[in-house]
């Protein structure tokens, strides 16, 4: 099973639409909330090098946002990705 991990915080559209859809497809996910822990948002950017949530990492691996999210299960990249 791939590791997939969710940086979010409270209140973020984009977070719910990225968590909705890894539901949705029965994917379990790890979630770290950078408003309520600022050193997660260090590590967040540090592996991503981006500033925005949500940051989705599958098996380590940084795919990006909400719209990174979508545009990889629209292309059925996502699935392939999961099961690697």
């Amino acid at each position: 099973m791939s590791k997939v991990v969710v940086y979010s915080s409270a209140n973020c559209a984009y977070c719910v639409r990225a968590k909705d859809l890894l539901d949705r497809k029965g994917i379990q996910y790890q979630e770290i909330r950078i408003d309520l822990d600022p050193a997660e948002r260090e590590i967040m950017m540090q592996r991503s090098g981006r500033r925005t949530v949500p940051q989705i990492f599958i098996n380590d691996k940084p795919i990006g946002g909400c719209d990174d999210l979508y545009a990889l299960e629209k292309s059925g990249e996502l699935s392939k990705l999961l099961i690697e």
